[in-house]
């Protein structure tokens, strides 16, 4: 895989952001597209341990949400607000039908562009997406602190590599790797714009929760979750039975980062999930 290449249809294409999303493109533009979309405050760099396997078999597509990595701000976070850009960017890129993967409240704004868009979205996977907030679990105390008012900010004025290292690990069920990319993604991003994510990712899953958003779209639907996430209750994974043919897997002993923790269980799972029936091509308009 080449790092920087336009000149063929494989590789690696790191372009200039399109409608105001930084975007990276892995893997044969002929093959069937996957895209990848992080949760709060992430880049799509934290999924770069799973994008190999995932590109030797689709166009592997992913985004750095507005505010989040290399991606500037704007002026509304809102969930559908951030589908419709995403929305803008598949349509710029030709793609339709499009199997798409979100990891935790990136699964709402998957979700999200399922229901404003429904041509664009085949299939979907939510891993580690909470389905509403009852099933939050009380957060770590060093996110706490460093997500929340009066420390918040102070202590995100002074935040080292290593303690956004340990902010990141610290919804993780064991040690992890974290790609440096991922740190120096975070460092784009503010305490101000982070807490807005957040606050609009809450409001999203409050007004109604995911599975009932789902059960009302029909669309494929995979959902993994660690089953010792620290972030979300994994026993909540099961409300998501709810959505008619939802396929529910549990990676035991992972937390919230699986793409972290298990790339390889998480890329295999990815991977069965949207293997064709037959030899289809990628739909595009």
């Amino acid at each position: 895989m080449s790092e920087l290449t336009g000149e063929h249809d494989t590789g690696r294409t790191q372009g200039p952001r399109a409608h105001g999303l930084h975007v990276v493109q892995d893997g044969s533009r002929q093959a069937p597209p996957l895209l990848l979309i992080h949760g709060s405050g992430a880049s799509g760099a934290l999924w770069a341990p799973v994008v190999p396997a995932l590109a030797r078999r689709h166009h592997v597509v992913r985004v750095d949400l507005p505010g989040c990595g290399q991606s500037p701000p704007v002026p509304s976070y809102d969930v559908p607000a951030q589908a419709d850009r995403v929305a803008a960017v598949l349509d710029g890129l030709g793609l339709r039908a499009v199997a798409v993967a979100g990891h935790s409240s990136g699964g709402y704004v998957a979700t999200a562009l399922a229901e404003r868009r429904p041509d664009l979205v085949g299939s979907l996977a939510l891993i580690g997406s909470g389905p509403a907030p009852d099933a939050l679990l009380p957060q770590p105390l060093f996110l706490r602190a460093l997500l929340a008012p009066p420390l918040g900010p102070r202590l995100w004025a002074i935040r080292s590599d290593a303690m956004i290292r340990r902010g990141i690990g610290a919804t993780a069920a064991r040690p992890v790797e974290i790609p440096d990319a991922v740190v120096a993604d975070l460092r784009h991003g503010t305490y101000r714009t982070t807490r807005a994510v957040l606050r609009c990712g809450t409001a999203y899953i409050a007004e109604r929760s995911v599975p009932e958003r789902l059960a009302a779209l029909g669309v494929p639907l995979l959902v993994v979750f660690g089953g010792a996430d620290p972030r979300w209750e994994p026993s909540s994974a099961h409300r998501y039975g709810a959505v008619p043919g939802a396929r529910v897997e549990t990676l035991p002993g992972v937390g919230h980062l699986a793409m972290l923790e298990e790339p390889a269980a998480t890329a295999a799972l990815l991977l069965g999930f949207t293997a064709p029936d037959g030899d289809t091509p990628p739909v595009r308009s």
